[in-house]
């Protein structure tokens, strides 16, 4: 007989297999998820981007990105893995390391403290690749995951590799110094927006710029250090 408030001829349905239909595996993110196909990781970087910039490292979540991006969080983990990681593909896309170190060391060192601050500066004197790098420095002064992806991918990956192409001795310190100069300058005219260096025109900056950067990077023995490469003699 059929079983109670079934009609006549209906058949109970059998249960569907485990791991059918909607279910999924563990790390894959939903079916609605990718919906927009292979433009989901653009929308995804262009929204971190942007939220990163506009929040913060700290109030940024994975969550709000996604929900920027028009996208379920999972997918941004499944394209990016976590935060931190996605925090510095962001910024990575700001410079493009090979690129960099290309258009910067050039066929000699002759010029190369003018093209660093060119290049520097061209890169945030656009809206587009400002907006990452803003976020980076006014996050790395209060959260160690911003100033991770600051040391280890603006110093690291592109100012060392510009010193060390040069062949000088204790490239890491050049580069250090030439970091710091350039940071500097970011903070006050970009962040602190500081006059009148906040309104002067780019080309006045390089001009009194490089010939520091010059000297950092090529010099023999800038500011006469001498013995062990790991710092300053002492006395």
């Amino acid at each position: 007989m059929s079983a109670a408030g079934e009609g006549p001829g209906e058949r109970s349905r059998p249960a569907a297999p485990k791991g059918a239909g909607g279910r999924r595996g563990p790390g894959r993110p939903p079916r609605s998820a990718d919906a927009g196909g292979p433009d989901a990781r653009t929308r995804i970087m262009e929204a971190a981007r942007a939220e990163f910039a506009e929040r913060g490292y700290d109030k940024t979540s994975v969550r709000g990105i996604a929900k920027a991006a028009g996208v379920d969080p999972a997918l941004v983990h499944h394209y990016f893995g976590t935060k931190d990681e996605l925090f510095a593909a962001a910024i990575e896309v700001s410079f493009e390391p090979a690129l960099v170190v290309a258009a910067v060391v050039g066929e000699s060192t002759e010029g190369i403290g003018e093209r660093l601050a060119r290049y520097f500066l061209s890169v945030w004197e656009n809206p587009a690749t400002r907006a990452p790098l803003l976020a980076v420095i006014r996050s790395a002064l209060t959260h160690e995951a911003a100033a991770k992806v600051l040391r280890g991918f603006v110093l690291r990956r592109v100012l060392e590799r510009v010193a060390a192409d040069l062949d000088v001795p204790d490239p890491k310190f050049r580069a250090e110094l030439a970091a710091s100069h350039m940071l500097g300058i970011a903070f006050l005219r970009y962040v602190v927006q500081v006059e009148p260096l906040a309104s002067a025109r780019p080309e006045e900056i390089v001009a009194m710029v490089a010939p520091t950067l010059q000297r950092y990077l090529t010099e023999p023995d800038p500011g006469g250090r001498t013995g062990s490469p790991g710092g300053p003699d002492r006395a």
